[in-house]
Protein backbone atom coordinates (compact mmCIF):
# COMPACT_ATOMS: atom_id res chain seq x y z
CA UNK A 1 0.00 0.00 0.00
CA UNK A 2 1.34 3.42 -0.95
CA UNK A 3 1.09 6.27 1.52
CA UNK A 4 -1.42 7.93 -0.81
CA UNK A 5 -3.69 4.88 -0.50
CA UNK A 6 -3.92 5.08 3.30
CA UNK A 7 -7.39 5.94 4.57
CA UNK A 8 -7.51 8.84 7.03
CA UNK A 9 -10.56 10.43 8.62
CA UNK A 10 -11.78 11.99 11.84
CA UNK A 11 -12.66 9.54 14.60
CA UNK A 12 -16.40 9.16 15.12
CA UNK A 13 -16.78 9.42 18.92
CA UNK A 14 -20.25 8.09 19.80
CA UNK A 15 -20.08 8.15 23.62
CA UNK A 16 -17.98 9.71 26.36
CA UNK A 17 -18.11 8.23 29.87
CA UNK A 18 -16.68 9.94 32.94
CA UNK A 19 -14.89 11.46 34.58
CA UNK A 20 -15.67 9.07 37.44
CA UNK A 21 -15.58 9.96 41.11
CA UNK A 22 -13.11 7.21 42.02
CA UNK A 23 -11.11 6.84 38.77
CA UNK A 24 -8.29 9.36 38.37
CA UNK A 25 -6.64 7.75 35.36
CA UNK A 26 -7.51 5.12 32.74
CA UNK A 27 -4.54 3.01 31.69
CA UNK A 28 -5.38 -0.34 30.06
CA UNK A 29 -8.80 -1.23 28.63
CA UNK A 30 -10.30 -4.59 27.72
CA UNK A 31 -13.71 -6.12 27.00
CA UNK A 32 -14.91 -9.51 28.23
CA UNK A 33 -18.04 -9.75 26.09
CA UNK A 34 -20.20 -8.15 28.77
CA UNK A 35 -18.18 -5.50 30.61
CA UNK A 36 -15.45 -3.05 29.75
CA UNK A 37 -12.57 -3.32 32.20
CA UNK A 38 -10.35 -0.32 32.86
CA UNK A 39 -7.01 -0.35 34.68
CA UNK A 40 -6.93 2.55 37.14
CA UNK A 41 -3.56 2.10 38.82
CA UNK A 42 -4.51 0.18 41.95
CA UNK A 43 -7.59 -1.66 40.67
CA UNK A 44 -9.41 -3.09 37.68
CA UNK A 45 -12.91 -1.63 37.35
CA UNK A 46 -15.70 -3.20 35.29
CA UNK A 47 -17.99 -0.71 33.51
CA UNK A 48 -21.31 -1.19 31.76
CA UNK A 49 -20.49 -0.62 28.05
CA UNK A 50 -23.88 0.98 27.42
CA UNK A 51 -24.02 3.46 30.29
CA UNK A 52 -20.46 3.63 31.59
CA UNK A 53 -21.74 2.80 35.08
CA UNK A 54 -19.12 1.14 37.34
CA UNK A 55 -20.25 -2.38 38.24
CA UNK A 56 -17.48 -3.84 40.39
CA UNK A 57 -13.74 -3.67 40.95
CA UNK A 58 -10.82 -6.01 41.57
CA UNK A 59 -7.98 -5.10 43.91
CA UNK A 60 -5.09 -5.63 41.48
CA UNK A 61 -2.12 -3.44 40.58
CA UNK A 62 -3.06 -2.17 37.14
CA UNK A 63 -0.82 0.55 35.79
CA UNK A 64 -0.66 -0.27 32.07
CA UNK A 65 -2.27 -2.57 29.50
CA UNK A 66 -5.09 -5.05 30.11
CA UNK A 67 -6.27 -8.03 28.03
CA UNK A 68 -8.85 -10.84 28.21
CA UNK A 69 -8.36 -14.31 26.74
CA UNK A 70 -11.96 -15.49 27.05
CA UNK A 71 -11.53 -16.70 30.64
CA UNK A 72 -8.83 -14.69 32.41
CA UNK A 73 -7.71 -11.09 32.57
CA UNK A 74 -4.07 -10.27 31.92
CA UNK A 75 -2.71 -7.13 33.53
CA UNK A 76 0.62 -5.34 33.24
CA UNK A 77 1.89 -4.37 36.70
CA UNK A 78 5.32 -2.79 36.41
CA UNK A 79 7.79 -5.43 35.26
CA UNK A 80 5.27 -8.28 35.53
CA UNK A 81 2.14 -9.45 33.75
CA UNK A 82 -0.50 -10.96 36.03
CA UNK A 83 -3.01 -13.59 34.94
CA UNK A 84 -6.09 -12.80 37.01
CA UNK A 85 -9.28 -14.73 37.73
CA UNK A 86 -12.01 -12.07 37.25
CA UNK A 87 -14.38 -13.90 39.62
CA UNK A 88 -12.23 -13.32 42.71
CA UNK A 89 -9.15 -11.21 41.74
CA UNK A 90 -6.81 -14.15 42.40
CA UNK A 91 -3.50 -13.88 40.55
CA UNK A 92 -3.09 -17.42 39.25
CA UNK A 93 0.12 -16.90 37.25
CA UNK A 94 2.81 -14.29 36.68
CA UNK A 95 5.17 -13.83 33.75
CA UNK A 96 7.85 -11.19 33.11
CA UNK A 97 6.79 -8.16 31.10
CA UNK A 98 9.09 -6.85 28.36
CA UNK A 99 11.93 -5.01 30.08
CA UNK A 100 12.73 -1.33 30.70
CA UNK A 101 9.32 -0.30 32.00
CA UNK A 102 7.82 1.51 29.02
CA UNK A 103 5.06 -1.02 28.40
CA UNK A 104 1.73 0.50 27.45
CA UNK A 105 -1.25 -1.31 25.92
CA UNK A 106 -1.92 -5.02 25.68
CA UNK A 107 -4.26 -7.28 23.71
CA UNK A 108 -5.00 -10.99 23.35
CA UNK A 109 -5.18 -12.64 19.92
CA UNK A 110 -4.07 -15.83 18.21
CA UNK A 111 -3.05 -17.40 21.52
CA UNK A 112 -0.59 -14.60 22.30
CA UNK A 113 -0.37 -11.35 24.19
CA UNK A 114 0.45 -8.26 22.12
CA UNK A 115 2.24 -5.65 24.23
CA UNK A 116 2.72 -2.05 23.16
CA UNK A 117 6.03 -0.36 23.91
CA UNK A 118 5.30 3.34 24.25
CA UNK A 119 8.46 5.30 23.45
CA UNK A 120 10.07 2.34 21.70
CA UNK A 121 7.28 2.61 19.09
CA UNK A 122 6.91 -1.16 18.96
CA UNK A 123 4.41 -3.94 19.55
CA UNK A 124 5.73 -7.27 20.85
CA UNK A 125 3.98 -10.60 20.38
CA UNK A 126 4.53 -12.32 23.75
CA UNK A 127 4.14 -15.94 24.83
CA UNK A 128 1.49 -15.85 27.62
CA UNK A 129 3.07 -18.79 29.44
CA UNK A 130 6.70 -17.66 29.55
CA UNK A 131 6.84 -13.96 28.63
CA UNK A 132 9.16 -14.74 25.70
CA UNK A 133 9.03 -12.16 22.91
CA UNK A 134 8.08 -14.06 19.76
CA UNK A 135 8.32 -11.20 17.27
CA UNK A 136 8.23 -7.42 17.08
CA UNK A 137 6.28 -4.99 14.91
CA UNK A 138 7.66 -1.46 14.41
CA UNK A 139 5.52 1.69 14.40
CA UNK A 140 6.44 5.28 13.58
CA UNK A 141 4.56 6.82 16.53
CA UNK A 142 4.45 6.29 20.28
CA UNK A 143 2.31 3.18 20.88
CA UNK A 144 -0.39 3.33 23.57
CA UNK A 145 -3.32 0.89 23.48
CA UNK A 146 -3.34 -2.23 21.29
CA UNK A 147 -6.26 -4.29 20.03
CA UNK A 148 -7.24 -6.83 17.39
CA UNK A 149 -10.60 -6.30 15.69
CA UNK A 150 -11.91 -8.96 13.29
CA UNK A 151 -8.42 -9.89 12.18
CA UNK A 152 -7.21 -6.28 12.01
CA UNK A 153 -4.41 -5.01 14.25
CA UNK A 154 -5.00 -1.49 15.62
CA UNK A 155 -3.06 0.63 18.06
CA UNK A 156 -3.47 4.03 19.66
CA UNK A 157 -0.94 6.85 19.50
CA UNK A 158 -0.41 9.84 21.75
CA UNK A 159 2.48 12.12 20.94
CA UNK A 160 2.96 15.92 20.87
CA UNK A 161 -0.66 16.42 22.04
CA UNK A 162 -1.92 14.54 18.98
CA UNK A 163 -3.61 11.16 19.11
CA UNK A 164 -5.10 8.73 16.64
CA UNK A 165 -6.22 5.17 16.11
CA UNK A 166 -4.37 3.36 13.38
CA UNK A 167 -4.76 0.05 11.62
CA UNK A 168 -1.44 -1.47 10.66
CA UNK A 169 -0.28 -4.43 8.66
CA UNK A 170 0.59 -7.06 11.31
CA UNK A 171 3.51 -8.31 9.21
CA UNK A 172 5.14 -5.05 8.14
CA UNK A 173 3.74 -2.42 10.51
CA UNK A 174 2.71 -0.30 7.52
CA UNK A 175 -0.17 2.07 8.28
CA UNK A 176 -3.37 1.15 6.48
CA UNK A 177 -5.96 3.40 8.12
CA UNK A 178 -6.03 6.32 10.59
CA UNK A 179 -8.84 7.71 12.75
CA UNK A 180 -7.77 11.10 14.07
CA UNK A 181 -8.90 12.09 17.57
CA UNK A 182 -9.87 15.70 18.33
CA UNK A 183 -7.24 17.88 19.96
CA UNK A 184 -6.95 17.23 23.68
CA UNK A 185 -8.57 13.79 23.52
CA UNK A 186 -5.69 11.34 23.75
CA UNK A 187 -5.83 7.55 23.72
CA UNK A 188 -4.22 5.47 26.45
CA UNK A 189 -5.80 2.00 26.63
CA UNK A 190 -7.66 0.55 23.66
CA UNK A 191 -9.98 -2.40 23.04
CA UNK A 192 -12.51 -3.46 20.43
CA UNK A 193 -15.80 -5.13 21.31
CA UNK A 194 -15.59 -7.14 18.06
CA UNK A 195 -18.72 -5.40 16.85
CA UNK A 196 -17.45 -2.18 15.33
CA UNK A 197 -16.73 -0.21 18.50
CA UNK A 198 -13.43 0.81 20.05
CA UNK A 199 -13.23 1.66 23.76
CA UNK A 200 -10.49 4.26 24.27
CA UNK A 201 -9.01 5.17 27.64
CA UNK A 202 -8.37 8.86 28.10
CA UNK A 203 -5.34 8.71 30.39
CA UNK A 204 -5.35 11.15 33.28
CA UNK A 205 -8.58 12.77 32.06
CA UNK A 206 -10.28 9.75 33.65
CA UNK A 207 -12.51 9.40 30.59
CA UNK A 208 -13.55 6.40 28.51
CA UNK A 209 -14.57 7.17 24.94
CA UNK A 210 -16.30 4.98 22.37
CA UNK A 211 -15.19 5.32 18.74
CA UNK A 212 -17.08 3.72 15.88
CA UNK A 213 -14.99 1.76 13.40
CA UNK A 214 -15.73 2.85 9.80
CA UNK A 215 -18.08 0.59 7.89
CA UNK A 216 -16.49 -1.96 5.61
CA UNK A 217 -17.63 -2.05 1.99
Amino acid sequence: MNASDMKSEAANITHEFGPFSDIDCVHGVTHDGRCVWVATGDSLVALDPESGKPLRSLDVTANAGTAFDGQYLFQIAGDRIYKVDPSNAEVIATIPAPTDGCNSGMAWAEGSLWVGRYKDRKIHQVDPETGEILRTIESDRFVTGVTWCNGELWHGTWEDNESDLRRIDPQTGQIQERLEMPSGKGISGLESDGNGQFFCGGGDSGMLRVVRRPERG
